[in-house]
């Protein structure tokens, strides 16, 4: 038989996950899933387009991502996961099948699948219908897929930068700094990162390759409390008693509202970036981020075409 879908394969995949009950791995799965499923060698040898990753691996790796974010099953280790309490109660009523479609009874599910962003001046979040498979243009389907491995890969990353050391989450902050095009060399970034800890100010970081102006840098790597404006004030304040004007404020987490008035009202130029605009810029900037394939998409050269010329 051909490799079924992704959603096909949730429901095989959490019922593996609930009978084994401890930690297992898309290896693991793929070995007992292909086995139950009949497929054969010719369909575990098919690969995706790119050629870099087989189609069960790929299928059976969404499959387990989309019921994580839906409290399913949870990571326990990298490239690990077991059943949670929700998983087993869910097998419990025996569903027919598992799609999404039912994973958006649940409100994470349904706070993953919104395509957030950070608008200039506000923390709205706007969500984006996704085309309909059967009547969307093949374009419209090539950005929705590819907006959606975006928006995972920005939810992965995220996590990890919660889960890194305090000095790690620095060496994160230098090299983006530097690649966004600040702080002259990276050496000379490094040295300026994590050198003052005074009254609010993490480090400073050369505006520009020649030093003419000062950038001061508040960083917090929280989990989910938001950063309010009494931390955002305190800034502030640590950057008027070093007559300065320009700060960046990064967290992992994300800005109040109050916080984000607060800074549109005050003299001084602070930047806030919150969780979401650090992964965005970077995976813009290739930080902590590679590319496992790219898909070129051409179309006819009129110019070539025109007899005239």
């Amino acid at each position: 038989m051909a490799v079924p879908d992704y959603q096909s394969l949730m429901l095989p995949l959490l019922r593996f996950a609930g009978e084994k009950k401890e930690e297992t791995s898309t290896g693991e799965a793929v070995e007992v899933l292909s086995k139950e499923l009949g497929l054969t060698d010719d369909d575990l040898k098919e690969l995706l387009p790119s050629g870099i990753q087989s189609t069960v691996v790929n299928r059976i790796g969404w499959a387990s991502t989309y019921m994580k974010k839906a409290g399913l099953l949870e990571a326990t280790r990298r490239g690990y996961y077991r059943i949670t309490s929700r998983g087993q109660e869910l097998l419990k009523k025996q569903p027919a099948s598992i799609n999404v479609k039912l994973l958006k009874q649940y409100p994470e599910f349904l706070e993953f699948q919104q395509l957030k962003g950070t608008r200039s001046g506000d923390n709205a979040i706007e969500s984006k219908e996704t085309p309909d498979i059967s009547t969307a243009t093949p374009s419209e389907a090539l950005e929705t897929a590819y907006e959606n491995l975006r928006d995972e890969l920005a939810d992965e990353l995220l996590d990890k930068l919660k889960k890194t050391s305090p000095s790690f989450f620095e060496r994160v902050v230098v090299e983006l700094i530097v690649k966004m095009g600040y702080g002259g060399s990276r050496s000379d970034a490094g040295k300026a990162i994590g050198k003052s800890g005074d009254g609010g100010i993490d480090g400073i970081i050369k505006e520009d390759k020649l030093g003419l102006d000062i950038v001061y840098i508040q960083a917090k790597r929280w989990d989910n409390n938001p950063v309010g404006s009494p931390d955002v004030m305190q800034f502030t304040g640590a950057l008027q008693a070093q007559r300065a004007n320009k700060g960046i404020f990064i967290t992992t987490s994300r800005f109040t509202d109050d916080a984000r008035t607060y800074v549109s009202q005050i003299g001084s130029k602070i930047v806030l970036i919150d969780g979401e605009q650090l992964t965005s810029l970077m995976i813009e900037h290739d930080v902590g981020v590679s590319t496992v394939s790219l898909y070129p998409v051409k179309k006819i050269d009129s110019d070539y075409f025109d007899e005239n010329i």
